[in-house]
């Protein structure tokens, strides 16, 4: 039976859809109790229901985190007042823990699934490149094996492979990178299961989560 939450998504997506179209105040204030109630509540509610199931599923405990509509315009030389997608976020509990979060963006006609860290700081940084000189090979493999992509967040990769590595080092690519995090889509189908969308994104957490605790177990 599904749970509901495949109809939250397709009023996510008509309303960010509308949004992007009329990205102003006038036309966002009268619809604002219709956000809220169609997309704001429901998608809390995904959230605290798929926190208990990440987890469950990794063993550590995971909290929630619906971003906010409104965009920080302060030093943006585009000034539409809104987000035109919709994100939660799911991050471990323990402000120590260095691993990934995951994360289910939604937007107005596509959604991804991800899992990843959206930057290094400087010491991370250094901890995340001896990892790839050691491990680069066998990360590279579960990041084959998991049939995701990596997404691009946070800060640009550099254009050359950072010293002291070799220019030609084997890792280079990933070597590169200042942040690191996989998306994947949403399974082929998974409408038609009848099973909703917490299924659907638990089956897209269980494909990275080797991607996880590889990075959780190095970091």
């Amino acid at each position: 039976m599904s749970d509901g939450f495949t109809d939250f998504l397709d009023r996510t997506q008509a309303f960010c859809r509308e949004l992007a179209q009329n990205n102003t105040k006038d036309w966002f204030e009268p619809r604002k109790a219709k956000w809220k109630a169609d997309v704001e509540a429901p998608a809390k509610l995904l959230g605290e229901i798929m926190a208990e199931e990440i987890s469950r599923m990794t063993g550590a405990p995971h909290t929630a985190k619906l971003f906010r509509i409104h965009r920080d315009v302060r030093f943006s030389k585009d000034k539409s007042p809104y987000k035109t997608h919709l994100a939660l976020l799911w991050a471990s509990a323990d402000a120590d823990d260095l691993a990934p979060s995951f994360y289910f963006g939604i937007e107005p006609d596509s959604t991804t699934f991800g899992c990843g860290t959206p930057g290094f700081d400087k010491e991370a940084l250094i901890r995340y490149r001896a990892m790839v000189d050691a491990w680069g090979a066998p990360l590279s493999d579960i990041i084959e094996a998991s049939g995701a992509r990596i997404i691009r967040i946070g800060p640009p990769p550099l254009k050359r492979v950072p010293k002291p590595y070799d220019a030609d080092h084997p890792q280079g690519g990933l070597l590169k990178r200042k942040s690191l995090a996989l998306g994947v889509d949403l399974p082929a189908g998974w409408r038609d299961t009848g099973d909703g969308l917490v299924a659907a994104l638990t089956d897209c957490t269980e494909r990275l989560l080797p991607f996880r605790s590889f990075l959780a177990e190095r970091l």
